[in-house]
């Protein structure tokens, strides 16, 4: 079978790997299963290994992907051969503590694609033709009806990750009927922001974005305005469009020290940030502008699997289409270049079909 592997920086090959099997030994012995990929994705997050001048051991990478399921271990109940699933972007028992709590993405027996399971054990990365799936019945959402209209497919795929992403940074921000917004990131995630907080009622939704084909899908996502400024010019064209005061919410989507600044100062005194950015280049918390404002940082990596059951029914019945955000498709061979098209700016978010 073909996967997607990353060697090196800016060197990613797709290559012949041995199929996955069954597990037969460690803790996850009959709970798995092996699916055939349908589609998956680049992320914005992984995007960026390509280019890091630091060794690599050679790894399968992916963490996005929907599929049919084609084998299932003996202890695995709820997912059957046959049925057509969406994973999240990591595997999840269902049962533990944290998984009941909501925070599936904090599983006591949880592991990541392309790195290891809870024993020990390599997992696949979801960018290849099959993927054994650790934790079967806790990671997998059967979509019932079996596999869709090929329209859906793009939306179903952004529930593995980026929609819901997006829908956790509307959610930690407290975004509700009447609510004022402004989305810091113009990725397909801040992206997915926009759509999630007009599905949760926002009254006026901001956009920050320099990119005109970002702009017009923040547009048709629900955004009522279109801020191109940053740093403190930025937070000052925000703060006269509410009133002097700044909005009731933002979403920081990049994951930066000046995005989580701009985030915090331009929300309202008593605001609130939902924060999905994967931190990277040293954002930090002042303490002291928080003590004095009130603002509220709730939010982190997106329990996605938890929020699944909530928005499916939306995407099957064309209410919702966050699959919107892919702008280019690839065949899996061309992961290369679908990898370079996020790289460069040139796509929003690059769909694979294998």
């Amino acid at each position: 079978m073909l996967a997607t592997i990353l060697y090196g920086p800016r060197d990613i090959r797709v290559e012949e790997v041995p199929d996955p099997h069954l597990a037969t030994t460690g803790g996850g012995v009959g709970r798995d299963a092996i699916v055939r990929v349908v589609a998956a994705c680049v992320c914005a997050r992984t995007c960026g290994l390509p280019r890091r001048d630091q060794p690599h051991t050679p790894k399968r990478i992916g963490h996005e992907m929907i599929a049919v399921v084609e084998s299932v271990g003996a202890d695995v109940s709820r997912v059957r051969p046959g049925d057509f699933v969406i994973a999240p972007f990591y595997d999840c028992c269902g049962e533990c503590a944290n998984c009941r709590n909501g925070f599936t993405t904090s599983c006591l027996e949880g592991g990541a694609w392309g790195g290891r399971d809870h024993w020990g054990g390599e997992v696949d990365g979801c960018q290849g033709e099959l993927v054994r799936v650790p934790h079967a019945d806790g990671t997998l959402k059967v979509v019932e009806g079996g596999l869709p209209d090929e329209s859906l497919i793009p939306s179903l795929l952004t529930l593995s990750d980026v929609f819901l992403t997006g829908h956790h940074a509307a959610v930690s921000a407290g975004v509700r009927e009447g609510s004022t917004v402004a989305v810091v990131g113009d990725g397909a995630v801040g992206l997915s922001g926009v759509l999630a907080a007009k599905r949760l009622g926002a009254e006026r939704i901001v956009a920050m974005s320099r990119h005109e084909a970002r702009q017009r899908l923040a547009t048709t996502f629900g955004a009522t305005d279109i801020v191109p400024e940053r740093g403190d010019e930025g937070i000052a064209v925000l703060k006269d469009m509410f009133g002097g005061i700044g909005p009731d919410c933002v979403l920081e989507c990049v994951g930066t020290k000046e995005s989580m600044d701009q985030a915090l100062r331009s929300a309202r005194p008593g605001g609130q940030v939902g924060f999905v950015g994967v931190p990277n280049g040293g954002p930090e918390l002042p303490m002291r502008t928080m003590f004095s404002t009130n603002v509220g940082v709730r939010g982190g990596v997106a329990p996605v699997r938890d929020y699944v059951d909530e928005l499916l029914p939306e995407v099957l019945d064309g209410s919702l289409n966050p699959g919107a955000v892919f702008d280019a498709t690839f065949a899996l061979t061309d992961a290369a270049e679908a990898y370079a098209a996020m790289d460069e700016r040139r796509a929003i978010k690059s769909l694979l079909r294998p």
